[in-house]
C-alpha cells in the first residue's frame, strides 16, 4: 500500500486518553500519530482504561487509523547510557512504559538512547545495550525504535554507525529499530539536502529495513550545529522541498512520518499561549505545495479562540 502515514505528535491526558488523542489527530487531518503515554519529564503515570482504549481503538478503525504505525514516544527522563544511581530506575521504568504501550494496542515507542554524562560514548552504547537486553525478552510486544540524535552535549547515537553497534549488540535483534529525525540528522551533521546518499550511508551501515520511523523537523540551527531546535515545516535551514521530497521518498513508502515542530503563538510579543501548527503543516504536506504565510494563517485561525 503506498499510502501517506502522515500526523503528529497529540496530548494523552488521564481523563481522554487514547480517545482523546485520536480526536485531536482527526482534527489535524491525521492518520496516525504519536503521543506519551504521560508527561515526559516525570513519573506520573494514571491507569490505562480499558474501556476508553477499546473506543479508541475502533474510532482509529472508522476513520481508517492504521493502529500498526501509531507511535509512543518514550520519557526524556529515561537515560540508559549511564550506569548511575538512576540506571536501576531507567530500565525499570522504560519496563512499564513497555507495559502501558502494550496495554494501549500500539507496537511501536521511540525511545531516546541516552547520554554517557562524561563516560565516553563507547561506554554508554555498552550500557544501552545491556539495559535494552534486560528490558526486551522473547515475549515483548512492542518494537523499540532508537532515535537518532543531534549530538547535543554527551547524547549517544548522533552517527549512524553509533546506532549500528547498538543494534548489534541486541539479543532480540527483530525487536530493535531506528526512528530518523530530520532535524536531528541535520544538527549532527549529515546533509540532508541529500537525502539520496544518506538513505545510502543508512543503508549500508544499518540497513533500511531497520529504518521505522520518521520524525520530520525542520531545524533552526546551521548543519553540524548539535543544538537540537527544531523549526516549523519550511521555514527552517532544511526547508520544504528537501522535507517534502523525504516524506515522498519511494525508498519510505509506508513508513509512519511524525511532526514535532514548534507550537505557534498569536503575536512575537506574548508567550501565553502556544498552539500547535500540525492542521496547517499537514494540509501543505498533502497539497506539496509551501504555504508562506504559514504563522500567519496559524494565528488568524486560532485567535477564534
Amino acid at each position: 500500500m503506498n499510502e501517506l502515514y502522515i500526523g503528529s505528535h497529540v496530548s494523552f491526558n488521564k481523563k481522554d486518553q487514547l480517545v482523546g488523542s485520536v480526536e485531536e489527530a482527526l482534527s489535524y487531518g491525521s492518520n496516525i500519530f504519536m503521543f506519551y503515554t504521560g508527561a515526559p519529564q516525570n513519573t506520573n503515570r494514571s491507569e490505562i482504561d480499558k474501556e476508553i482504549t477499546k473506543k479508541a481503538h475502533q474510532m482509529m478503525s472508522d476513520n481508517n487509523i492504521d493502529k500498526s504505525k501509531v507511535v509512543v514516544h518514550a520519557p526524556y527522563i529515561i537515560n540508559l547510557a549511564n550506569n548511575n544511581d538512576k540506571y536501576e530506575f531507567a530500565i525499570n521504568f522504560l519496563k512499564e512504559e513497555i507495559k502501558r504501550t502494550e496495554e494501549l494496542g500500539i507496537s511501536l515507542l521511540v525511545l531516546h538512547p541516552g547520554s554517557h554524562v562524561g563516560l565516553g560514548s563507547n561506554v554508554g552504547i555498552e550500557n544501552i545495550i545491556a539495559a535494552l537486553n534486560r528490558v526486551i525478552d522473547s515475549k515483548t510486544n512492542v518494537k523499540i525504535c532508537l532515535e537518532t540524535m543531534a549530538g547535543k552535549g554527551s547524547e549517544c547515537g548522533c552517527t549512524f554507525e553509533e546506532i549500528a553497534m547498538i543494534l548489534k549488540g541486541m539479543a532480540y535483534p527483530d525487536k530493535v529499530g531506528v526512528c530518523l529525525d530530520t532535524c536531528h540528522i541535520h544538527d549532527a551533521g549529515y546533509n540532508v539536502h541529500d537525502f539520496d546518499n544518506i538513505l545510502t550511508q543508512f543503508d549500508k551501515i544499518i540497513g533500511l529495513s531497520k529504518l521505522w520511523i520518521l520524525h520530520i523537523n525542520d531545524s533552526k540551527n546551521d548543519m553540524g550545529s548539535h543544538k537540537d531546535r527544531h523549526e516549523n515545516f519550511g521555514l527552517g535551514k532544511i526547508g520544504f522541498e528537501s522535507l517534502i521530497h523525504i516524506i515522498y521518498h519511494e525508498k519510505l513508502k509506508g513508513i509512519p512520518k511524525i511532526l514535532e515542530t514548534p507550537y505557534v503563538t498569536l503575536n512575537d510579543t506574548t508567550k501565553e499561549r502556544l498552539y500547535p501548527p500540525y492542521k496547517f503543516e499537514i494540509e501543505m504536506i498533502k497539497n506539496q505545495k509551501m504555504n508562506h504565510n504559514l504563522i500567519k494563517d496559524i494565528r488568524e485561525y486560532y485567535k477564534k479562540d
